[in-house]
């Protein structure tokens, strides 16, 4: 309020000397004066005391968070050292239970050994018989025939797939066996994997510190990142890992104890049917080359008549061509004696040999473009069939090849000694189990 009056004092002092009044300015009283002198030292000793108390709350509650910052710090470092140990304890149990599985998975590979011996003597068999099959599914057009040789490959694989049989119970018992402890080591592996990143992810978080040059402020820290678990459930998840892998190795152990070794001589039974095979390869093989013979000769003839027809065409085309020059006589003399004058424009006799001659050339014209378009469609018949004729043949030197290479495919099973099931020889997973599409992955 005193300010205001104050104010209005001056806005009339103002106004008197902006009208050129002479009267004198208006004077503050004593009273006043020290009313403002106290007023500004009172708000003076206000502000001050305010401002102490702000510094002195400033400096506790800087005091205050400093501890409890380098308290919360150390309690983190604190609680990442004993999630390390937990890590590492975890990793030593995982790396025991991998080598355990891998040992297993060795033992079971050895216990599979004596049965997969039995199936020597039909594996290779086997394979070269699928591959015939296979080889034989690359003929073409009409050379692809349900024919006596594919009756007889079908039946040697179907005898081959039964003398396995004997053995395949026991083998894919252990096959199986072994990828479910493939799966169980995988499981494993990917879990042991997994906390090393977790703990080298750790020990890079412990060693960091506030003077790291590093470390930066991230957009919303406190977020709760999908597929979190809680620590009960990463310790079940790894417990439940080493649980069924020690499940999956102790029903390995007891597989390999059970298993036996059932063998069975095939040899006389599999060479007889090796024999027919052959002998309808061979067969076929000497039909295939008479028929492409055949097809040789035949293409031969048409490529002879095509030529001749060629040269007829040509023939026709010239003897066209050549009765184009009296035409052009014929019509150029009749169009120049249609201007005689007067009664000399007469129909005489050479006006009626003009004439017949004019049409008897297009009448020859006619006839030669007519033989012309007969020939030119008889060569395309022939050019047709030539080239059905090549294709036909392509098939068959196809078929051929195909056939020849079964043979020698099958020149693999002269080598193949049935004794090799004593030389200690051992049968490749995907072969001895019979499934040929399935693989330890």
């Amino acid at each position: 309020m005193y300010s205001r009056e104050r104010g209005r004092r001056m806005h009339s002092e103002h106004e008197s000397v902006e009208h050129g009044s002479a009267k004198p300015g208006l004077r503050y009283s004593v009273s006043d004066w020290d009313t403002s002198n106290k007023q500004i030292s009172d708000t003076a000793e206000h502000r001050r005391h305010m401002s102490h108390m702000t510094r002195q709350e400033g400096r506790a509650l800087r005091n205050e968070t400093t501890s409890k910052t380098n308290w919360d710090k150390s309690d983190s470092s604190r609680r990442l050292s004993d999630r390390i140990w937990d890590i590492s304890r975890w990793r030593e149990t995982l790396e025991s239970c991998i080598q355990e599985v891998e040992k297993e998975m060795d033992a079971l590979t050895l216990g599979k050994e004596e049965t997969e011996r039995a199936l020597t003597a039909t594996a290779v068999p086997l394979e070269v018989t699928v591959e015939c099959l296979t080889l034989r599914e690359g003929r073409r057009g009409n050379e692809l025939v349900s024919d006596p040789v594919e009756a007889q490959l079908k039946k040697e694989v179907e005898m081959i797939d039964g003398a396995q049989r004997v053995f395949q119970q026991g083998i894919d018992k252990a096959f199986e066996q072994l990828c479910l402890l493939q799966v169980s080591r995988q499981q494993l592996t990917h879990d042991l994997q997994n906390k090393i990143e977790a703990q080298d992810i750790d020990l890079s978080c412990l060693s960091i510190t506030v003077t790291s040059p590093k470390i930066s402020l991230k957009p919303n820290p406190l977020r709760i990142p999908i597929g979190s678990t809680t620590p009960q459930q990463w310790e079940q998840f790894s417990q439940y890992n080493v649980d069924r892998a020690q499940e999956e190795m102790q029903a390995s152990l007891q597989l390999r104890e059970d298993m036996s070794v059932t063998r069975v001589q095939l040899q006389n039974e599999l060479d007889a049917q090796r024999i027919a095979t052959v002998f309808a390869i061979r067969k076929r093989t000497h039909h295939l080359e008479q028929a492409r013979n055949e097809t040789q000769w035949q293409m031969k003839s048409s490529q002879d008549e095509i030529s001749d027809m060629e040269r007829d065409i040509r023939s026709l085309e010239d003897d066209l061509q050549a009765k184009m020059a009296p035409l052009k006589l014929v019509h150029t003399r009749l169009e120049n004696r249609t201007k005689r004058p007067g009664v000399d424009l007469c129909r005489d006799e050479v006006q009626y040999g003009l004439v017949d001659e004019a049409n008897q050339l297009e009448a020859t014209i006619l006839a030669l473009k007519q033989k012309l378009a007969q020939a030119q469609y008889a060569l395309q018949a022939l050019q047709l069939h030539q080239a059905h004729m090549e294709e036909d043949l392509s098939h068959k030197k196809d078929a051929l090849f195909l056939e020849q290479r079964s043979l020698e495919t099958r020149g693999r099973l002269a080598s193949a000694a049935f004794t090799d099931v004593s030389s200690g020889a051992v049968v490749p997973l995907t072969n001895s189990s019979g499934r040929h599409n399935l693989e330890l992955a």
